[in-house]
């Protein structure tokens, strides 16, 4: 339907669907982040705009902002806090704002984007792309405020929009980080953190019509901070990461859902899912110190890895054939195949701790 889409688009006939409502549960227990997914002909549309806009507006983008940009990750958002706090500015105000995609301002949205963009129907379609609307249980509703997270434009808006913060905290002077949604500004005492929460507000709230979340928004020191999964400690004068309590928390339930022994998965299916897991939780938090906590989990995770095993032989026999297999004596075998206690306890008994040494389990 190529030929008959693009014409429509040139025309400015093109109506894009409604999104599909899907709500993921966020880390704070009982709230789930709404996002819209939209149909796979809007999703091309919205990544044929994104990628004409973004370099246009990456020209005007703060060199403090660090989420959805080409060439910019967490890590170098991480960096710059790190600098910052070297730099002295130990006190944080930790910006939180409420519901940021559901609450948009959308006429807001579209005056910013009319100052760069010259061409009415690129503005008129990114319009009717906000109020398209969205199909939630099947029911369709209005979307008269804020804008779908989900589609390849939104990350691309919702920085347009906080490229208004960014402009008025560089134009008075403040050093900050922003990650999307996610913005710290760094002062050098609480005095100044404190003024400078009351000052930005009315700029927010006033100007850009956004909400901010006064539970959630503090003034605290750069210890006691959580940015991106990370939390901050000083150590002989310098700034160094650590993996924030509530990301240790997170990771382990999530290899306790991987190592479930009822889930019913094979062994090798399992070992690929934990495999790339950890790959992807070491190399996201590689900038933290974390030798003792990675040493402890591993030790907790291969005895989770022998209980499987164990849970998986069932029978006494099988148990006593295995562990043959292992090369554990034939007596010793056969004393641990009776062992009747739970199978947790068993994992970590010394009979089946040599058999599934840690060189075996990496063959496995």
């Amino acid at each position: 339907n190529g030929k008959q889409l693009k014409q429509q688009l040139l025309e400015g006939k093109y109506k894009p669907n409604p999104v599909r409502r899907v709500e993921i549960p966020k880390e704070t227990k009982g709230e789930f982040r709404k996002l819209g997914v939209p149909t796979v002909v809007d999703r091309v549309f919205q990544q044929a705009i994104t990628q004409v806009l973004s370099p246009i507006y990456e020209e005007q983008f703060s060199e403090n902002s660090y989420g959805f940009r080409p060439c910019r990750g967490a890590h170098d958002a991480l960096k710059q806090c790190q600098t910052n706090v070297n730099d002295g500015y130990v006190y944080v105000v930790d910006m939180d704002l409420e519901k940021f995609f559901d609450t948009v301002c959308q006429s807001k949205l579209i005056e910013v984007l009319s100052r760069t963009i010259k061409d009415g129907r690129v503005i008129s379609l990114i319009h009717k792309y906000l109020n398209a609307g969205v199909i939630s249980r099947g029911v369709f509703e209005k979307t008269e405020v804020g804008m779908p997270q989900g589609g390849p434009l939104s990350p691309l808006l919702s920085n347009i929009m906080l490229n208004e913060l960014d402009k008025e905290l560089e134009h008075r002077g403040h050093r900050f980080v922003r990650y999307a949604d996610d913005c710290m500004i760094f002062c050098k005492s609480k005095k100044s953190a404190e003024r400078t929460l009351e000052n930005i507000i009315p700029f927010i709230e006033g100007k850009l019509f956004l909400k901010v979340n006064r539970n959630k928004t503090c003034v605290e020191h750069i210890s006691r901070v959580k940015y991106l999964g990370y939390s901050f400690y000083r150590y002989r004068g310098k700034c160094r990461f650590r993996v924030h309590p509530k990301s240790i928390v997170k990771m382990n339930d999530k290899i306790r859902e991987l190592t479930k022994r009822s889930n019913g998965w094979g062994n090798e299916y399992r070992a690929l899912k934990l495999t790339q897991f950890i790959r992807g939780w070491v190399n996201y938090f590689g900038l933290a110190d974390m030798k003792k906590l990675l040493r402890e989990t591993d030790e907790w995770l291969r005895h989770k890895i022998r209980t499987i095993y164990w849970k998986q032989w069932k029978k006494v026999k099988t148990k006593f054939k295995e562990l043959k297999k292992l090369g554990v004596e034939e007596e010793k075998a056969w004393i641990c195949a009776n062992m009747r206690n739970g199978n947790w306890y068993c994992g970590s008994y010394f009979v089946l701790q040599t058999a599934f040494n840690n060189k075996k389990l990496r063959e496995l």
